[in-house]
């Protein structure tokens, strides 16, 4: 049900990667085809584990298939129909963390929404980073919902990094955590390559600090301009 890889763009180039902790995870990430110039970017991660999480994935991945057409435009809109479509389809202690963004090619610019997710980081080519934090609490949990939008632009050279909290809350053999800090180190760390070579980068990384133990669903979704 994921995706094997979205279509190419001019000024980007993106990959995306999920490893389920059991056999059926609820992680999600999609690339959507919002229109010629515009390519839409999920990572969603629902609460549970096992198959209830994965019926719930799959449930929130309809949702996004069907209204993603609304998303060029408006992405606020198109977030406020998936709630709708996700809490009337769920128990209310079920919800999903969320970020969802945007991107036109020609104006090189990314609009976003994230819904109590874990922030991505944005690395400049001029070493900067940047978080892009919540801007909505999370999918699913209230009838009422609204969220606020966020632009940016990605130039060539910035690497924006979306993943799960399976990669920050993963444990090494003397049970510290991976974190946020371990990633933002990988990320600059990282030297040239493809958007697919910098989530594997990312990974060996946490499998390195980890070893064979994975507690949670790992899931990341690169984005680099070129």
């Amino acid at each position: 049900m994921l995706p094997s890889q979205a279509r190419p763009m001019r000024t980007i180039d993106c990959a995306g990667r999920c490893l389920a902790a059991r056999s059926v995870g609820g992680d999600y990430y999609d690339f959507l085809d919002l229109d010629g110039d515009t390519l839409g970017f999920v990572l969603a991660d629902v609460s549970g584990k096992g198959v209830p999480a994965a019926l719930l994935m799959a449930n929130l991945q309809a949702c996004f298939r069907s209204q993603a057409v609304m998303g060029f435009n408006e992405p606020t809109i198109l977030l406020e129909a998936v709630n709708r479509l996700f809490y009337a389809s769920t128990d209310s202690d079920r919800f999903a963390t969320l970020f969802f963004a945007s991107y036109h090619d020609r104006a090189r610019t990314l609009r976003y929404v994230n819904c109590g997710h874990v922030a991505p980081l944005l690395l400049r080519s001029t070493g900067e980073m940047e978080s892009l934090e919540p801007t909505a609490t999370v999918l699913g949990a209230f009838r009422e919902w609204s969220c606020a939008e966020r632009e940016i632009t990605l130039r060539p050279g910035d690497m924006l990094l979306l993943y799960s909290d399976g990669v920050t809350d993963g444990t090494g053999q003397d049970g510290s955590e991976f974190g946020k800090e371990r990633i933002e180190r990988a990320l600059r760390d990282f030297h040239g390559g493809s958007a697919e070579d910098l989530v594997v980068s990312i990974l060996d990384a946490v499998s390195r600090f980890g070893g064979i133990r994975q507690g949670d669903d790992i899931t990341m979704v690169a984005i680099r301009g070129v």
